[in-house]
């Protein structure tokens, strides 16, 4: 007798489990992981679905007490099935268990209350209203933002309202009891079909849109690589539109950090209450609701992070990835899918378009269009008239630290700020905090001490020693530049925001300073409201993180200077200049936007590094052309897959043996294949509370290959040998 493991109801949280059926012998041959079957469940006479999630020729329990499958039916493909099947794939590729790639997929049943359908409206001219709006103190931002959106648009849903700009009930009933507004309750019956697309499109954004129109019903992968500015975001509307009126729904994936209320207000006027969106704070009965909603097609467009992507859209034919190169799109928890990967499967599956949008693409991503799997579109001219690419100016540190200035703002880039300051434009200043310990650098000639098996950083240890996280190369710290001589060769320290803050305020004392980082936006609404403040020009200066870079659109911005730039290229990762290049691109981009001309000025101990010159020329071609005959010498990801088995124990000694146990394992495995295997060797945080962890790395050009080696380390992890738990990265 044959047995699968079975779950009844994965959106059940009572039920969240596998129980073991027995397989009748007429129905082995269908019974595959995945499947969906009909059992008897408990009591109940009537049959339950299920889907298998594993298969085992040895009963749990006495073979008497275990019931058998009623049948195995052929699939429908429901919506239900196509995720079912869906996590199967996310599980085969990135390993974890069923359960984690159907938890994933499936949000969890919960009870949830009817809520009515509700808008809030304006209730007094414009001209009053405008008088109110100049009335409000600096704090009341989000009120702001509120009556500015209903100055434009004369209804908003009350969830967006209530969830994005967090005001409270009560404040709307006081609004309300004021005669600026009215809470209207409407029939479910009732809808606003929006305005749509209102923007004259240029001839670039014209002939994107309707290639990526007429695959509609047909699949596809589009890449829509513009540069800033040049209007993406007007093509997603206008093939939105065309998707909708073909009967369509759209999924729009966007990073957390750029789902702004003003982002979901924008799709709102365009296309009224078909739209709704997801967060990743958003309650899970709430989050429930939303895909009860879409199968029952009360909503056509979902917007949100990688979990939007889940949607069950009955008649999906169109996915966007807005900004597809950042890496927030890669979960952190098991399984470590990649939600663009995701997408192109899920896409397959139900031939529905992907369009992924980006200034800097990913290099997996524009090498697919090199071998022809997507289709490239270019836009290369910013949409609004008269803006251009700003200036770019590189500052060379090292020069900087023979003039003795110790500054962190270099004297080209402080005239710069004076002038600025003086036409009263805006300032952003980047921090590039990415690597920004760990790895030793010479402040007098750049030099950066690397690994010579595999050009990645060589990180700093308290025992004295650099060591390289990807071979285990190991040589002794000298504090003198290998290079030059100079004693300026150490560890990099720490550049807060707050200390940048503090010496902003003091050059510059008359200016009004924001400063947006981890400790300014710890609750749910600080990071829109910080950035609301200094769209509406209350802040001179930004000082921030990469999350001021990520496509934010300030007209009076025309600065931005790029502080440390070269921090992230010590990462010890062998995608390190990418990232690089990637936030230098994205910040430059940020300046300039409107009819001003910007400017960027870009500080580094590396000016000659091609991440930053091509960035500084917004120079995409020549920068991809450069790394990825890095990535072809190397053999790293996208010529050739990467496997990462980390593993971990709370006993050292215990790890390092299982660790040595599964390396053999894998290198058996892999010894008829063409691959490479590293380690077992340190990973960056070879410890954390209490963990103890160790890393193998395994290339290969066949990513099958990879498969195979994940599902036999995760075969040896089940066997409980050495107790080592293991997780896995794919490329």
């Amino acid at each position: 007798m044959a047995y699968a493991d079975i779950i009844i109801d994965i959106s059940a949280p009572t039920l969240d489990r596998s129980f073991q059926y027995g397989i009748p012998a007429e129905l082995q041959d269908r019974a595959e992981v995945g499947s969906p079957v009909l059992v008897q469940f408990g009591s109940s006479k009537t049959p339950r679905r299920g889907y298998i999630v594993g298969l085992s020729d040895k009963p749990k329990l006495d073979p008497w007490k275990i019931k058998p499958i009623l049948d195995i039916p052929k699939r429908d493909m429901s919506i239900e099935d196509s995720l079912v099947e869906l996590a199967y794939r996310i599980k085969r590729r990135y390993g974890g268990s069923l359960y984690d790639s159907l938890r994933t997929v499936i949000p969890s049943r919960q009870k949830i209350a009817s809520v009515p359908k509700r808008k809030i409206r304006r209730a007094m001219p414009k001209g009053d209203l405008q008088e109110v709006l100049a009335d409000l103190s600096a704090r009341e931002t989000a009120k702001a933002r509120l009556y500015a959106a209903l100055l434009e648009t004369e209804e908003i849903p009350y969830e967006l309202v209530t969830g994005k700009l967090k005001i409270s009930k009560a404040a709307l009933a006081k609004a309300e009891e004021e005669g600026i507004l009215t809470v209207a309750e409407l029939a479910e019956s009732e809808s606003e079909p929006g305005q749509g697309l209102t923007v004259e499109l240029n001839d670039e954004q014209l002939a994107a849109a309707g290639a990526i129109a007429d695959s509609l019903g047909h699949g596809g992968v589009f890449v829509l690589h513009g540069i800033t500015g040049s209007g993406k975001t007007e093509v997603y509307l206008s093939v939105i539109e065309k998707a909708l009126a073909e009967g369509k729904q759209v999924i729009v994936l966007i990073p957390e950090i750029a789902l702004t209320y003003q982002t979901v207000l924008r799709f709102y006027r365009c296309f009224g209450d078909r739209v709704a969106f997801v967060h990743s704070k958003m309650p899970a009965g709430e989050r429930y609701r939303m895909h009860e909603r879409a199968k029952e097609g009360k909503i056509s467009i979902m917007i949100g992070p990688r979990s939007a992507l889940f949607t069950p859209f009955p008649d999906l034919g169109l996915i966007i990835v807005d900004e597809e190169h950042e890496t927030s799109y890669r979960s952190e928890l098991t399984p470590r899918y990649h939600a663009v990967n995701v997408a192109v499967e899920r896409a397959e599956m139900c031939g529905a378009t992907v369009v992924l949008g980006s200034a800097t693409p990913s290099l997996e991503t524009y090498r697919c269009c090199e071998t022809g799997e997507y289709k490239l579109l270019t836009l290369s001219k910013r949409a609004k008239d008269g803006a251009l690419l700003p200036r770019s100016e590189i500052i060379d540190l090292r020069e900087e630290l023979k003039a003795k200035n110790y500054s962190v703002i270099s004297r080209r880039l402080h005239k710069a700020i004076e002038e600025r300051l003086a036409r009263h434009e805006q300032v952003m200043l980047f921090l590039n905090r990415r690597g920004y310990a760990g790895f030793v650098s010479c402040r007098a000639c750049g030099y950066i001490a690397k690994c010579p098996h595999c050009d990645i950083s060589l990180t700093y240890h308290n025992d004295g020693t650099l060591q390289c996280h990807y071979c285990g190369h190991r040589v002794p710290y000298k504090k003198a530049c290998p290079e030059c001589g100079s004693p300026y060769f150490l560890p990099f320290g720490k550049s807060g925001t707050q200390k940048i803050e503090e010496l902003v305020e003091k050059e510059f004392p008359k200016a009004r300073v924001l400063r947006m980082d981890a400790d300014t936006t710890k609750a749910a609404d600080d990071y829109e409201a910080i950035l609301s403040d200094f769209a509406e020009g209350r802040g001179d200066i930004l000082i921030g993180t990469q999350m001021i870079v990520k496509g934010h659109d300030f007209p009076n911005v025309t600065l931005v200077g790029a502080l440390a730039a070269d921090l992230s290229l010590g990462v010890a990762d062998y995608a390190c200049a990418e990232r690089t290049f990637d936030l230098l691109a994205q910040a430059a981009g940020r300046a300039g936007r409107d009819r001003i001309p910007g400017e960027v000025i870009i500080q580094t101990y590396r000016p000659e590094h091609y991440a930053i010159t091509t960035a500084a020329d917004s120079d995409y071609h020549t920068f991809y052309e450069t790394e990825i005959r890095y990535r072809k010498s190397f053999g790293y990801p996208p010529i050739r897959h990467m496997l990462t088995i980390v593993g971990g124990h709370r006993r050292e000694a215990a790890l390092e043996k299982a660790m040595e146990e599964l390396g053999g394992l894998v290198r058996d495995t892999v010894k008829t294949a063409d691959a490479a295997v590293i380690g077992p060797t340190l990973p960056q945080m070879p410890k954390k509370n209490d963990m103890y962890f160790r890393v193998i790395y395994v290339k290969s050009g066949s990513i099958e290959t990879l498969i195979t080696v994940k599902d036999a380390a995760e075969s040896w992890m089940h066997q409980a040998r050495g107790g080592a738990g293991l997780t896995f990265d794919m490329d």
